[in-house]
This record gives structure tokens, sequence and C-alpha cells, in this order.
């Protein structure tokens, strides 16, 4: 039997730009789509958005985070009040090296991550005090389906979690955007989320993380990095949550055999059945939130 994902037809500019508002908004005052930590970077709850069929992703189970490096005690008793069971870490070993997080004993999480070393030869060549916005959007844009194959296995990884009812999750990378935006577009998408609604969390990063601390933290240390001299709108780039960039990677999933239903049955192991489950662990009648 057939598993029917949400149209990806978008609706007319109106009425996306209201539906947009909408499903972007937390249902009441009690929900925080940004959670209010002291050291957090872009850690986000993924509660409220509206799935095609009426329902809507539960509050409090599903988190995308970039680095937990900053996280304070205070913090950290925040999260354990969550009850967050497993952090799915995608960043790699030097990531993990240089902000390291140290959960306390108490309350704390699974931690799952890979030792492996970034594939950055999307880059463009050449000193990188050269590079222009031109380049480094066309790089990312190139990048995006890279990192649907890079991460394949970890993307599995975290939806077999979910499967098994492993929740509360947490997942992240470095800034909370690239390996992490892909993340959530999946997850969503197998939620049964409309994809503008998918696009619009993906953009959120925008609003949510600020470029100029991010770099400091990331280039202050490692003067060498190439994102260390990148001219300003250059690095602008780099950081931004472009749509184009999440749209290449949606993209390769749409252009799979039977689309979305055969990405993630082929590509990720997910049958019918398994998606009718996610919906089920994570889904629940709006009237009801």
């Amino acid at each position: 039997m057939a598993l029917a994902l949400p149209a990806l037809a978008a609706p007319s500019l109106g009425v996306q730009a209201a539906a947009q508002a909408q499903a972007l908004a937390p249902a009441s005052t009690s929900h925080q789509r940004l959670l209010p930590l002291q050291g957090g970077r872009n850690f986000r709850d993924l509660g409220g958005y509206r799935s095609a069929d009426g329902r809507m992703v539960k509050w409090n189970i599903l988190y995308r985070s970039g680095s937990m490096h900053g996280l304070t005690d205070a913090d950290y008793r925040y999260l354990e009040g969550l009850g967050i069971r497993v952090v799915c870490d995608f960043r790699d070993s030097n990531e993990r090296a240089n902000e390291p997080v140290v959960w306390p004993a108490t309350g704390a999480p699974r931690v799952l991550s890979d030792d492996y070393e970034m594939d950055r030869r999307f880059m463009p060549r050449g000193d990188p005090k050269t590079w222009t916005d031109t380049q480094i959007r066309a790089a990312m844009t190139a990048s995006y389906p890279r990192l649907l194959a890079q991460f394949n296995s970890q993307y599995r990884r975290m939806f077999a979690e979910l499967l098994a009812g492993h929740a509360p999750l947490a997942f992240n990378c470095s800034a909370g955007k690239d390996r992490t935006g892909i993340a959530a577009a999946l997850l969503l998408t197998a939620l049964g989320v409309p994809r503008t609604t998918v696009i619009e969390d993906y953009r959120l990063t925008n609003r949510y993380l600020n470029p100029a601390s991010f770099m400091a933290k990331n280039t202050t240390p490692n003067p060498a990095s190439p994102m260390a001299g990148l001219p300003p709108q250059a690095m602008r780039s780099m950081l931004a949550a472009d749509r184009s960039y999440i749209e290449a990677a949606l993209a390769v999933v749409d252009r799979h055999k039977d689309g979305a239903t055969g990405y993630f049955r082929d590509e990720l192991g997910l049958s019918p059945a398994d998606l009718a489950r996610l919906r089920a662990l994570y889904l629940t009648n709006a009237r009801s939130a």
C-alpha cells in the first residue's frame, strides 16, 4: 500500500505567506521554538508544525541544534528536565575536539557520533580571500546533495533511534544549519509536513544563528581555517540558510523513483509501515496540543 506524502506544489503567495506564519508560530505561549538557553546555539524545538493530514508534530520531543559546547550548568539542568534521551552529533572528529560537550553524569543522554573528517572538496579553489559571494553560493548549493550521501548512515541511525521510540531526541552539527538542516528536512518530510513549512523551518537559522558570534568562536582558535580569510559577503553566504541550498538536497529526494516515498525506502531503509509508525509516535491531534 503506497504511503501518501504531502503534495509539493506551493500555494499562491498570499495563501503561502499566511500558512507559513501559522505553521511556524508556536501553538501557544507555553511552547517556544528557540529553547531559552544561556549558551545554546540555534537549539530549536521542531514541535507544532502541521502535517498534511491535519495533525501536528509533538512539542518537547524532537530538537535540532548547533554545537552544544557553550551550554551552562543551568542549561544542562533545563535540558535534563526535558528528558532528552539521545543526541545525534553529526560533527566531525576535529569539530568535536575543538568544541567538546561534557554532559553531567546525572541525566546524560546517549551521544551518537562518528569519527570522520568533513569533506570540503566542494569549496572553491584558490585563496579564500579571493572567493566571491557567487562562488560560495554555487559551492554551498552543490554541497547539499553531497551531504545527503555522506551522512546517509548517520541519518539512518537517527531514524532507527526514532523508530525504536528513543525520544526525546536531539540532533546537531556545528552551526545547526547544513547537516542538521538536511536531517530536519528529511524528518519533517517523513512526518508529512508540507514542503513550504520544511523550507521555512530551515530558514529560521537566519533568525536564530548569530554569524558574528559563530565566526568569532570558530575562526579565532584556528586562524588557518579557510573561513577566517573569507570576505564578509562570502562569509555571510556561507553561513546563510538560503532556500536554494536545502532545495538542492530536496531535489534529489524528489527525483528519486517514486519520489520521497521511494527515497525513504531505498536510501534510508524506511518502509511505508516505518513512516506510518514515525507519524504515530511523533504526531498528535492538533486540537489536543
